[in-house]
Formats: C-alpha cells, structure tokens, sequence
C-alpha cells in the first residue's frame, strides 16, 4: 500500500517542538502526545541565529541531543502523531545543526527525532 501525503508518522520532541506557540507556527495546531525517553542520548545546547526560528520560539538556545558514551544517559521528552506534511515541516523549522533520524524509544515506538548533525 502507497503512503499518502497523510500517512501518521511519529516524531519524538524533547525540545521547542513541544512549545504550543511553535505548534501553532509549524503544524496549524496544538498537538497531542505521550510523554517517552530516548536512550543512549545527552542533551546540551546549540545557539540560534536563523531570524525566522528566534522568531517562532521565542529563544536563541536550544536544546539539542547526540550519543552518549553512557547507556544509561537518557532525554525525556513527548513522542507526537503527526501527518507526513507536518514531518516536512519540521525539517523546515531545524536549523542545520540538525538531523532527522529514526530512534527507538523507552517504550518501544520508533519515530523521527532530531539529534546533532
């Protein structure tokens, strides 16, 4: 069966993605989620200098995620259901300090995150 341009994927947000106002910007609307964890990562922070991403959220750091040496550092965040447009989106919003990949989740779900490039 052929995706549609509206086929459900799941992303995995632990940073201003979760934030209504960007929500709202991004995607039309307020989403929805559940809250998770991505294991193996630690989180740190990158600076914002992109106009239009100050602009939406409102902050000139943030959070960002890369592998750790640890197995047991872990990143909570919300894993949300969203449309394979709203995923496009979102790759529209990350700045370049980003990348888009498929993690496996605490509770067993696989979705796209957004981890250092």
């Amino acid at each position: 069966m052929n995706q549609s341009p509206t086929s459900a994927v799941l992303l995995f947000s632990y940073g201003t993605l979760q934030d209504k106002n960007v929500q709202l910007a991004q995607f039309g609307r307020e989403l929805a989620g559940d809250a998770d964890r991505m294991t193996g990562y630690k989180q740190s922070w990158v600076e914002i200098t992109d106009p239009e991403v100050l602009s939406v959220s409102g902050k000139t750091h943030h959070p960002i995620v890369s592998p750790s040496a640890d197995a047991a550092d872990s990143v909570a965040g919300t894993v949300f259901q969203i449309t394979e447009q709203q995923l496009a989106a979102a790759d529209a919003y990350e700045v370049s300090d980003y990348k888009r990949i498929s993690v496996a989740l605490a509770s067993g779900l696989n979705a796209w995150v957004y981890v250092k490039s």
